[in-house]
């Protein structure tokens, strides 16, 4: 699963930037001044809450096939936490994208989509239970410091994409009271609660749906709020984004975004949505997603359209029609894309960090890996990296203060913002 999204998005990106008309970063924002660091990174980070919003989880996480209590070839697991120190990760209930024009309220399509989720969430609680003296769920930001405190490692739970809530928003307060902390509009392709981002063309969707949210998708709006969920705009078409935003009567996340700013792509945020976050109070968490990081070169960009008119798949139904074989073969091709430039690094991901500084403040920015989602940069591969964020960080001369809001002091804000506007 993770290679195939991991190919998936840069596919999708390639024909993100095709739309927004295709450019890379002529350079990576200026620095700021380089101060002489007294306190030593390994310091600083220990002294931090390091809190990454977006960890994917297998559909076998919690068996004796992936069990992250012992050495796996995850990019998260407890041992990599250890030696990264990455103290608490938001672990993720993700569901794939159906095709919202062919499901109805009696579609058994819903139905599976609540089984992926079940699995998902059953095995986040079964770690916790399994390794209890090992790492714990939190549920507030208050239980965060807490566990932290208590020398634990922290688990959240995220929800990716809303659509296994089905026809309606009655299951919000259920995910609330089971822990579900932020939950995502959508995901590839629109669903009955919004357009997407990412609109899935090979099923013959144009860029908008419903003009932004659908009518269910602005009473999920309320609904989360009212059950003290973060509403996550990730994902979210950019009208779709700015309409939750506004509605929204606490704090907003972006639980794992690039942007524009940086690297054009269909899934980033542009100058507006992080202007329009920081109005809202809440936080763009950038996400260390090499696709989303880096904006590929024309070069690169004729690289991939030469690949795709050599095997016959120049558009994306014929591409998503072709045998797993096929668009396996296709994939591994693109992967020389990478020998004609280098993949994302730390320094590029921290580039997204200074531009959402730049323009929305210190206290609207966090950190996101999407680890085992097709997260994973070169300083950056799996959670035993994590210090090297904090040393570029430092030597771009954040305060300590600064990196404590940057790896989750402002996540755990907007969290406890939301908590306290919950109605029940």
């Amino acid at each position: 699963m993770k290679q195939f999204r991991q190919y998936a998005s840069l596919f999708l990106f390639s024909a993100s930037v095709l739309a927004l008309t295709a450019c890379s970063p002529k350079g990576t924002p200026e620095a700021k001044q380089e101060t002489k660091q007294e306190v030593a990174p390994e310091t600083v980070h220990q002294n931090v809450i390091t809190l990454d919003t977006h960890v994917d989880i297998p559909l076998n996480y919690m068996t004796e096939a992936m069990d992250p209590g012992t050495g796996t070839d995850a990019q998260v697991d407890l041992a990599k936490m250890d030696v990264g120190g990455l103290d608490a990760a938001f672990f993720i209930v993700y569901t794939p994208q159906t095709n919202i024009l062919e499901v109805t309220a009696e579609n058994t399509k819903y139905a599976k989509a609540r089984e992926i989720a079940e699995t998902r969430f059953t095995a986040i609680h079964k770690l916790t239970k399994t390794y209890a003296d090992r790492i714990e769920l939190a549920k507030t930001a208050d239980d965060v410091r807490r566990i932290h405190k208590s020398g634990k490692k922290v688990a959240l739970i995220g929800m990716e994409n809303a659509f296994p809530l089905g026809a309606s928003v009655e299951d919000v307060p259920m995910w609330a009271a089971r822990g579900v902390r932020y939950m995502g509009i959508t995901h590839m392709g629109h669903n009955q609660f919004g357009d997407s981002s990412n609109p899935k063309t090979q099923w013959g969707e144009t860029e908008s749906m419903y003009g932004g949210l659908s009518a269910l998708g602005k009473e999920l709006v309320i609904a989360l709020n009212k059950a003290g969920i973060m509403v996550d705009v990730s994902h979210a078409g950019k009208t779709t984004m700015m309409q939750a935003t506004a509605m929204s009567s606490v704090p907003v996340i972006a639980s794992h975004s690039g942007v524009m700013g940086v690297a054009k792509s269909l899934r980033n945020l542009d100058d507006e949505q992080l202007t329009a976050i920081a109005a809202n109070g809440g936080v763009a968490q950038m996400v260390a997603l090499g696709s989303y990081v880096k904006a590929l070169t024309p070069a690169q960009e004729k690289f991939k359209t030469d690949v795709r008119i050599k095997m016959g798949l120049e558009t994306d139904a014929k591409l998503f029609s072709s045998s797993p074989e096929v668009i396996g073969k296709y994939f591994k091709a693109l992967e020389e894309v990478y020998d004609i430039d280098a993949k994302a690094n730390v320094v590029d991901f921290v580039n997204h960090i200074d531009h959402v500084v730049k323009i929305a403040g210190i206290d609207h920015v966090g950190i996101a890996s999407d680890f085992d989602g097709g997260g994973g940069i070169t300083g950056w591969q799996d959670a035993s990296e994590t210090l090297n964020i904090t040393k570029e960080l430092l030597k771009r001369g954040y305060s300590e203060a600064e990196i404590e809001k940057i790896w989750g002091g402002n996540l755990l804000r907007v969290l406890q913002a939301v908590q306290d506007g919950a109605e029940y």
